[in-house]
C-alpha cells in the first residue's frame, strides 16, 4: 500500500500507540530513577460522569506531599495517568501542563518543573475525559517523575485508584425554564467552587466539587438590565434571576435551612469570612435530602420566603423558595451542589445529572454583564441533553 493511503489511525489507537511510547521509556529509564519520598493521594475516588458534551468525564485531586524536610525542594516535572494499569494512557502532563492543575497556577512557564518544597504539599485538579468506544475503566494509575535540586531523577509509580462504579444522581429542575449561565461549572478547578478546598476538624475536603451558580438571562442573553458601567449602582431587581422560583430537584426531607438573612446590594463589598461553615457562606439556604447520604444545598434564597420547614416532606417540583442574593455572593444568583453530608464543612462535592433540558451555547461571564456586546445563544440549535451534567459556561433551557 503506498504511503499516503494508510488511513491515519482513529483516536483510540493513537492513545496505544502514546501508551507503548511512555511505557517503554518509563520503563527503560526507571533503572536512572530513585524512589521519590513523596506521599500522593487521591482522597476520594472518581465518578465518571456525563457531561454536556457528550463525553464522560472524571474529576478528581492529587494531593503530593514532600514528606521530609531533608528532602529538599523537588520539581514534578510529569504527570501521567493510565487506566486499568499501563496499557492505556488517559492523560500525560509535562512541566508547563503539570502547573496548569494547579488552584493558582504560578506565572511564566518553568520548564523544571512545579517546585515542591519539603515538608510542603501541592493539590492537582484533574478533569479527564474517558475514551468513547472502550470499556470504562475500573482503575486509574499515576506515574510522577520529580528532579531534586541536585539533578536526581525520582519516580513515584504506585498511585493507584479505583473509579466509583454507583452512577451519579439524577435531578429534575431546579429553576424553571430560562436561559440559565451554568457559572463557575464542573470542569473548571480555577473557580472558586472546585479550586477550594475546605479543611476543618482534621478532614480536607472540597464541598462543591461540581457546584454551579445559576445567573438568569434574557433573550438576548444578558444576566442584567443595565449598561455595564452602570453595574456598581444596579439593584437586585436589576439581574434578571432575582426573585424566580427554586424548585425541589427531587422527593426529599428538609433536613436544614436558614431564613431573615438581608440581600446585599449586588457588587458591594463583603465582610472577611471568619470560617467556612454554610451559615457564613449561604445565606438563607435550603438542603434536602434525596437518597442516603445525598444532600443538595440550595443558598442565597431571598428572606421570608423560603417555603418548608426543617423535617418536612417535599415533592419533586415544590417551591422552596425564591432567588435571591443573601450570604457570599456578590449578585443575585442560585448557588446548587450536590454533597456527601447534610453540612457544608466535612463534605464531599457529589457529581449529578440534570434529568433534562437544552444546552443553547456557552457564553463568558464578562460577555453577558455587558448590554453592548451581541451575545449568540445560537437558538437555532438547541442540543437535547438527557442525564448529563452542564459544564462552566453552558447556557441552557429547563424543560
Amino acid at each position: 500500500m503506498e504511503r499516503s493511503k494508510i488511513p491515519f489511525p482513529p483516536t483510540w489507537w493513537r492513545l496505544v500507540l502514546l501508551s507503548v511510547v511512555l511505557l517503554f521509556s518509563s520503563r527503560t529509564a526507571f533503572a536512572q530513577f530513585a524512589q521519590g519520598p513523596v506521599e500522593v493521594r487521591v482522597p476520594l475516588a472518581p465518578q465518571p460522569v456525563t457531561g454536556s458534551d457528550g463525553l464522560v468525564h472524571v474529576a478528581y485531586e492529587l494531593h503530593v506531599t514532600n514528606f521530609y524536610q531533608s528532602t529538599g525542594t523537588l520539581r514534578l516535572k510529569r504527570v501521567t495517568v493510565f487506566a486499568d494499569g499501563i496499557s492505556l494512557v488517559l492523560a500525560h502532563f509535562t512541566a508547563a501542563q503539570v502547573n496548569s492543575l494547579l488552584a493558582h497556577p504560578t506565572e511564566g512557564v518553568d520548564t523544571l518543573g512545579v517546585p515542591l518544597e519539603a515538608g510542603k504539599r501541592v493539590v492537582l485538579f484533574l478533569w479527564l475525559t474517558l475514551p468513547s468506544g472502550r470499556p470504562r475503566p475500573q482503575m486509574l494509575q499515576h506515574q510522577l517523575a520529580f528532579v531534586t535540586t541536585s539533578g536526581v531523577q525520582q519516580l513515584v509509580d504506585g498511585v493507584r485508584t479505583p473509579l466509583n462504579a454507583m452512577p451519579p444522581v439524577v435531578l429534575g429542575a431546579p429553576l424553571r425554564a430560562g436561559p440559565w449561565l451554568t457559572h463557575e461549572g464542573p470542569g473548571n478547578h480555577l473557580s472558586h467552587h472546585w479550586g477550594s478546598i475546605v479543611t476543618v476538624n482534621g478532614q480536607a475536603t472540597i464541598p462543591q466539587r461540581y457546584a454551579i451558580d445559576f445567573f438568569g438571562l434574557t433573550p438576548t442573553g444578558h444576566a442584567v438590565h443595565v449598561a455595564r458601567d452602570q453595574l456598581n449602582a444596579s439593584t437586585n431587581a436589576d439581574w434578571v434571576g432575582f426573585g424566580a422560583e427554586v424548585l425541589a430537584v427531587a422527593d426529599g426531607v428538609v433536613r436544614d435551612l436558614r431564613d431573615g438573612e438581608p440581600n446585599h446590594l449586588p457588587l458591594a463589598s463583603l465582610p472577611e469570612l471568619t470560617d467556612l461553615t454554610v451559615r457564613t457562606l449561604m445565606g438563607n439556604f435550603v438542603v434536602l435530602e434525596i437518597a442516603p447520604h445525598v444532600f443538595v444545598h440550595y443558598a442565597h434564597l431571598q428572606p421570608g420566603s423560603l417555603a418548608v420547614k426543617v423535617g418536612g416532606r417535599v415533592r419533586r417540583g415544590t417551591v422552596l423558595g425564591r432567588l435571591g442574593q443573601s450570604g457570599n455572593a456578590n449578585a443575585p444568583h442560585l448557588h446548587l451542589q450536590v454533597s456527601n453530608a447534610a453540612t457544608f464543612e466535612e463534605s464531599e462535592g457529589l457529581p449529578f445529572v440534570f434529568q433534562t433540558f437544552d444546552r443553547t451555547g456557552s457564553i463568558q461571564i464578562g460577555d453577558v454583564l455587558d448590554q453592548a456586546v451581541k451575545v449568540s445563544l445560537e437558538t437555532n440549535f438547541q442540543k437535547p441533553c438527557r442525564q448529563q451534567l452542564p459544564l462552566d459556561g453552558n447556557v441552557i433551557i429547563f424543560k
